[in-house]
């Protein structure tokens, strides 16, 4: 079946918006991947851009889409195949090496081009050196019902067949029926990214890694911004809403840095806000922390701040984790980091202070649970990420 039937097998979906066709330099996008790309996904893009089939099966296409018109991207066409392929090396590797597949951009790589529900779909690009003729691969999670071993499923099917068979298989078909994601509502053309010097190179790389200590290597690794945002308030103010001071190294460094998302995943607080957003998020977290105390969670150890000894947070992670100090004792220079994480037991207090924990974490050096750790395959400098934040930010 060819591209004009499927089209013709699919029907508006009554509760999403319709497809939307986005400008591709096809081009470009080919040089930036190195690879030609298959004509029906080309066609596919040219009719209806990035479309979902049945509610939930989505064919990512080269777009990207701004947040609310401000420059943070709710989806980029190519963060979202770096991360993918990243994710998908990581996932490769549990496998014994003979049967290991190579990921792009591995010369014959597997190449993303969709997702459905939790599984993630590939070109295997080894198939053939014509891209028409490229096979589908599937990538299902680790907790996988429908998985009698292998997760990873070869198919001797193309795009346009794949789809085909998803819509019209007499068991678990998808509904026959096209829409746009919500993070394709604006679809904006997507521009490849140029290719750029390395940001760290000789002994700057190497203080930034490995022979710099504290602040000064932790500014090289990671750039703070001109114009650091803490809020329209003062340090005295904050501590006298607390109760207490706060660690020097604390204030040291959200000075420096101001509020923002270290490493795409950890989010700093916006510490002087006028409006008493610090004690609040610390009064909403000891409340999330007493309703946790059950179940599993029943040997969450600490106190609820602002008892002695209780856990106060100052930053929240993409999943909710919290990072916060032990208030143990009247010297706050004395007390010790912890990660409460939201979806595994309590750990030990955190061997370091909080810049060299920063410091580690971004040299891919540490990881705990609610500290999102490198791969040995990522480059720490390439995600030693800063994203400052502004008064328009909640946090």
């Amino acid at each position: 079946m060819d591209f004009a039937e499927l089209a013709g097998l699919t029907s508006e979906d009554a509760e999403h918006p319709p497809p939307a066709p986005v400008p591709v330099d096809w081009p470009a996008v080919e040089e930036w991947l190195g690879l030609p790309l298959p004509a029906d996904y080309k066609r596919l893009a040219e009719a209806w851009g990035t479309a979902q089939f049945g509610g939930r099966l989505t064919v990512r296409t080269p777009y990207h889409q701004a947040e609310d018109g401000q420059d943070r991207d709710r989806f980029d066409y190519g963060d979202w195949l770096r991360e993918t392929h990243r994710e998908a090396r990581i996932e490769a590797r549990t496998l014994a090496e003979p049967a290991r597949p190579a990921v792009h951009p591995a010369p014959g790589g597997l190449l993303a081009w969709g997702t459905d529900r939790s599984d993630t779909l590939f070109w295997d690009t080894s198939a053939s050196p014509d891209p028409d003729r490229w096979t589908v691969v599937v990538l299902r999670p680790r907790q996988c019902d429908r998985c009698s071993g292998d997760r990873w499923e070869a198919y001797d099917l193309t795009l346009t067949e794949y789809l085909t068979e998803a819509c019209t298989r007499p068991l678990n078909a998808l509904p026959a029926t096209l829409g746009r994601r919500w993070d394709a509502e604006h679809p904006l053309p997507w521009t490849p990214p140029p290719h750029t010097a390395p940001r760290l190179t000789g002994e700057r790389r190497d203080f930034a890694l490995d022979s710099g200590t504290g602040l000064a290597a932790l500014t090289v690794l990671t750039p703070p911004p001109r114009t650091p945002y803490l809020g329209d308030g003062t340090w005295e103010r904050l501590f006298g809403e607390l109760g207490t001071r706060l660690p020097t190294e604390y204030v040291t460094l959200m000075d420096r840095y101001g509020a923002g998302c270290w490493g795409d995943w950890l989010r700093f607080h916006t510490p002087l806000r006028g409006d008493g957003g610090f004690r609040r998020h610390a009064e909403q977290d000891a409340e999330a922390y007493r309703g946790a105390r059950g179940s599993w969670r029943a040997r969450d150890p600490y106190p609820l701040w602002p008892e002695h000894g209780s856990l106060l947070t100052f930053a929240t992670s993409l999943d909710n984790d919290k990072l916060g100090w032990l208030t143990e004792g009247p010297d706050p220079e004395a007390w010790p980091l912890v990660v409460w994480p939201r979806h595994a037991p309590q750990g030990p207090v955190l061997p370091y202070g909080l810049v060299d924990t920063l410091l580690a974490w971004r040299r891919g050096r540490f990881g705990t649970e609610g500290l999102l750790g490198l791969d040995q395959d990522d480059d720490p400098v390439a995600y030693a990420l800063f994203e400052p934040w502004d008064a328009t930010a909640h946090w």
